[in-house]
Order: structure tokens, then sequence, then C-alpha cells
């Protein structure tokens, strides 16, 4: 019987998972990982098993991190982790493929393997998780009628050529051959998408069964209400739940029971927090309720997955975003208020949780690695390079895209960060015009300037119109930022740029150049501080305080020590920071939450001077500093702008 609510069970249960950090990866024929239909549980080598995992992401997380947060989840008591595979993250351009440093995810499934935690993998190909675009690469959208997530031809091609890359190389990390991978997720909470297509998963399912085996355990996971399961699950393909402290369990599994009649009972995301976006507060789920809720489900039988263990980071441009009412972008920091915070660190929620599974298997021995050691660097003067648009020859050194109407980032195959687009005022407006984007075009949000002179910002859904002053011939430019794709819902289809026209008073603006801007390529090849691309414009010493699109520059010393630390930008506006050439993410202090970047101590360098490059948007303050601070401020909503 796989009644599993006695200590004793669960002593057994762990110390057979235990063993698996000495097993070999040689594949036995003893190792398997099924479900068991008759009493209602999972076996693994033929013997009842409950899982108790959580969810990191390896994308989040710098690769030199990687051990360190598995240690301190095996040591939380649990005996397995969930892990996405974000597909943009590992063919960012189609047809070319990454799997080494921080995307290698072997190099991280064979770290989960030697710490003795199993992996419960989904591939997607969507994945949702407040990623860009929800994993889906956005070359895609250079097809500008593909029905995403859908059985359409030119979509089900790609994913079957990404599939056909990625499950061979976890087909050798399965339970079965001698891996850590008991079961592989088919798509991610599709019953939440519209369009509902049966042969879509039905495809899908061919595909990792003819990639991984017929007995390779496939389930599905999906929300908490009829529609999401009646579309989300399919024959073959095992049905589980997701839910948060927030509803009901015994109602929630009397849902996963009218899909699966029989089977063991499981919520493959138990929210332990949830998402940030700019200018909401910060979220906060309360750890007594999340271990109560805990200790009821595995009282019960049940396997859980905690979403998310640990949150980590969405360095450079991987942040996803919501549209609901109105386009929200997910800020930088993916703290989620996890067990673990955004630099791993343990918090009293993980305590909590250790203790509840305490109760149901042996926890291993010793003490809780403890948090990293943090530093306050203290404060960098920088010093301004000069403005964006004096800096085309650096930042597009291949020259500028020209078109009679304006194009999107796509149609450029130019698809994070910015592009700025220029034309020439057709007629002199001393008393300012209203510059309109007519069918809310903007994608995500503008800044606007005429002959070098920041005159305001269009912004998507909110900001449509702003008054523009100048003269006949005057240099209009527009640079628009990709605050990140819609990753969850219908709107996942979210091209980037100027979609449609613009227009100025009664004239409808032509003749664009269009400068794709490298600004990642320019400052990893050590430029603004080495000077050895282009010809930027001299720095500005001293005073700074300028308004528009700036890049600023700055040095921190070194001092013998590469410690975690936290980057505030007080009095600047909103932008994105680089240091040593990694792309951190945004800034965005005056709308907030979140305050602080983390700076993960491996990106710093203990002999050599700390190259830091800001990207400022709107205004920075008149004495451009920044702060290192040996802790986060993620809870401060200064209110939107």
């Amino acid at each position: 019987m796989c009644v599993m609510n006695s200590k004793v069970f669960f002593a057994i249960v762990c110390l057979t998972s235990v063993h698996l950090a000495s097993e070999t990866v040689a594949a036995s024929e003893s190792r398997s990982f099924s479900i068991d239909y008759t009493n209602n549980c999972f076996l693994k080598d033929g013997k009842p098993f409950q899982y108790v995992s959580g969810s990191i992401h390896y994308s989040r997380i710098p690769r030199y991190y990687w051990k360190d947060r598995l240690l301190k989840m095996y040591m939380a008591g649990l005996n397995a982790i969930q892990v996405y595979v974000p597909w943009n993250f590992h063919e960012p351009v189609q047809g070319v493929y990454g799997f080494e440093g921080d995307r290698d995810l072997e190099h991280f499934l064979g770290l989960a393997n030697q710490t003795g935690l199993l992996v419960i993998l989904r591939p997607g190909p969507y994945i949702c998780a407040e990623w860009e675009m929800g994993g889906l690469p956005a070359w895609l959208l250079e097809k500008p009628n593909i029905i995403l997530r859908s059985s359409d031809t030119d979509y089900l091609q790609a994913v079957s050529s990404w599939l056909a890359m990625l499950l061979p190389r976890m087909g050798r990390w399965l339970y079965s051959r001698g891996g850590n991978i008991i079961s592989v997720q088919v798509e991610n909470e599709y019953g939440s998408y519209f369009a509902c297509d049966y042969n879509y998963l039905r495809h899908l399912r061919t595909l990792f069964q003819s990639f991984l085996g017929e007995e390779t355990l496939l389930f599905t996971t999906d929300g908490n209400t009829d529609r999401e399961m009646i579309c989300g699950t399919l024959q073959g393909i095992y049905a589980t739940i997701d839910f948060g402290t927030d509803n009901n369990i015994t109602d929630a599994f009397k849902r996963q029971r009218r899909f699966e009649p029989s089977g063991p009972l499981v919520n493959s995301e138990f929210y332990t927090g949830w998402l940030d976006h700019w200018g909401d507060g910060h979220a906060s789920v309360d750890s007594q309720r999340v271990s109560k809720m805990l200790e009821e489900m595995l009282a019960m039988g049940a396997s859980v997955n905690m979403y998310m263990f640990e949150g980590g980071t969405n360095f450079g441009y991987w942040n996803g975003a919501d549209h609901d009412s109105r386009y929200r972008s997910v800020v930088t920091s993916y703290d989620y208020n996890a067990p673990m915070t955004e630099a791993g660190d343990p918090t009293e929620k993980l305590l909590a949780i250790r203790e509840v599974i305490r109760k149901f298997r042996e926890v291993p021995e010793g003490p809780m690695p403890p948090a990293t050691p943090k530093m306050a660097y203290g404060f960098v003067k920088l010093q301004k390079v000069g403005n964006v648009s004096g800096l085309l020859d650096v930042l597009t050194p291949q020259g500028p895209v020209h078109s009679h109407y304006p194009i999107s980032f796509e149609e450029i195959k130019h698809y994070y960060g910015f592009v700025l687009y220029q034309t020439k005022l057709p007629q002199s407006i001393p008393e300012g015009q209203p510059l309109i984007s007519p069918l809310n075009g903007i994608h995500d949000r503008a800044y606007v300037s005429v002959n070098g002179v920041y005159q305001g910002l269009l912004q998507r859904d909110t900001t449509l119109v702003m008054n523009v002053t100048g003269q006949e011939g005057d240099l209009l430019e527009v640079l628009v930022e990709n605050m990140g794709r819609v990753n969850f819902g219908s709107h996942i289809h979210d091209s980037k740029g100027i979609l449609g026209e613009l227009i100025l008073g009664k004239n409808v603006l032509s003749d664009w150049l269009i400068f794709p801007l490298d600004i990642d390529g320019a400052i990893s090849s050590g430029w603004p501080h080495s000077g050895r691309r282009g010809r930027p414009s001299p720095p500005e010493t001293g005073q700074g305080g300028g308004t528009g699109p700036a890049v600023y520059m700055g040095t921190l010393p070194p001092n013998g020590l590469a410690w975690d630390t936290y980057l505030k930008l007080t009095g600047w506006t909103k932008g994105q920071v680089w240091i040593n050439g990694v792309n951190l993410g945004r800034y965005w202090p005056s709308r907030g939450p979140q305050q602080t970047l983390y700076v993960p101590g491996p990106l710093l360098s203990t002999t050599r001077p700390n190259n830091i490059t800001v990207l400022e948007l709107e205004g920075a303050p008149t004495h451009p500093r920044v702060l290192f601070m040996d802790r986060p401020q993620l809870n401060i909503t200064a209110g939107r702008s």
C-alpha cells in the first residue's frame, strides 16, 4: 500500500534516495520510475516513493554558484529539484545553439546527481516562468502570422528542430538509464492558453516518446480550474495540478482526481512566494502558511514541488512581462520571497520547511551551509561618456537600416535591448505638436529627443501622445526599449519596436534610419573603458545631470575580495547596468519596488579595476555615482513614472 504518512516509511525512502549520490551513471536494469495506479503512488525501483522537490532555474544563477544552491536544497531535506529549460536561452538565434558556461545544462544535472537530488525536467518548449516570451525564442516572430503553441506548421517545424537538439542530450540523464531525471513535463500549463490545440499536444507527446522512450514518465501541469485541466491534459500523459496557499487542498486534489482517477496526488507548483512587477509592492507569502500547507499535503501522501525554492535573477534582458488590462514588466530580481533568497541565502521560511520535511523523512545530518559573504564596497563616481545618439559608430558599427516606415526589432533580427529610430521633422513646430502612436504601437517604452535634446517619452498602453517642438529638418530620435516580452496568456506574440505609424500633428512620419544598438557587444569587448572600439565622444568629467539616453562609466578598485554585493542607483531614473561586461539587468528606482541590483561576487576581480557601465535612459543625478551595499532593498515602491 502507498499510504505514505509514516515516519518509519519515510526514513526508508530517504535512505533509498540518498543512496542515489553513490550510484554510477551507468544504466541498470533495476533502475525504474513509474506510477502505481492501484496504490496511488510513484514507484522508484519498484518501491513506493514520494518526492519533496523545489524549483531552481540554472539560467537565473551564475554557474559558479550552482553547487552551493543545490547543496543547500539537499540539506533542507529535498530529494528532488524541478528545472525549466528556456529554449531562447539556448537558441537565441535560429540554428545557433549554446550549451556552454552558464548554459551548460548537463553540467547542472551532473551536479544535482552528485548532490543526491533527483530531477523533474520541464523542457517546454514553452515554460512561462516569468521569463522573456515564456522561453520561446523571439526569432519565431519573424513570421508575423505564426500561431505560437499550436499545430501551426511553422511553429511545429521550429519546435521539432529544437527538441531534436535538446532531448537526445537529456536521454542519457534519465533515471532508468543511470541518470537522475525521473519525469518530464510536456509543454507547461497549456490549459491557460487560448488555443486548446490537442493536435499540438499529441505532436509533442510523439516527439518526447520518440527521443526519450515510451517508458519515460511524462506529465502535464495546469492551474486549479476545470477549463485549464480540460485543455491542458491529454490521454497518456499524467495530469498534475498547481496551487498555492490561497487554495483549499482537498478541493484542488479533487479536481486532479477528476482527470486522474488513480495515481499519485501531485502539486507541481506549490507557491512559496510570488513575482514582482515594476510599480507594485514586493510579494510576500507567510512562512507559517507555507509550512502548514506543505505538512498537510505530505501527510496525504502527495508529492510536492515548491515553486520557487530559489528564484535567482533576471540578468540582462531575460525578464518577462504580463498583459492583463495593461502591459506590466517583471522586475530584475526573481527573489520570489522564496525559501532561499536571490543570493541563495537560507531564510526562516527554509528552516520552517526543513522542520516539516523532518516529520516525514530523514533530513541530512550537518549544518545548513551559510549565506554567501556580502561586502559594502561603498560609493563609486561615474563620468558621462556621451549621449547614445553620439555613440552610434560604436553601438551600431554596421550602420543603420533604411525604411520608409518604422519596422520591428524582429524584422531587423535584433531581438533584445534597444533600437534607435531617426527621421527629420517635416515642418517647423515652435509651439509644439502632438506625437502620436495611434495604434498603441510603442512596444514598450520610447525616449524621444529632437536634435539631441530630450523631450519626453511614449509608453505602451499608458502614454500614447506627447508634445514635440522643433524646426523643419531637425533630427527626431526615438529610442525604443524592449522591456521584456509577455510570458503568459494570449499576448505572448509580442513584437517589439515601433509597430505601425508615428504621426506628428497631421503628418505620418516616414524615411527612417533604424539603428539596432549592440550595447552588450561593445561593452563585452571592453568599451567604453578600453576605447578599443570606435571613437566615442570624449568622456565628460565632473558634473552629470543630463537628461535623455546617455552612457556613463566608472571603476570599482580591487581590494582583494570578490564577495557578493548589491548595487544601488540613488538619484538615477531608469536604465541598464553592466559590470565587467556582464549585464546585471534593469534598474528603475523611481518606480520600484526593487532598489538594488544583485552583483554576484564571481563577477568581480580581486586584482584589476572592475568596470562599471550605466545606460541611463531618462535622467542621471547631477553628481553621478553608485553605491555598493551589503544587503538588498526589494520593497520600496516609489510610484509610477
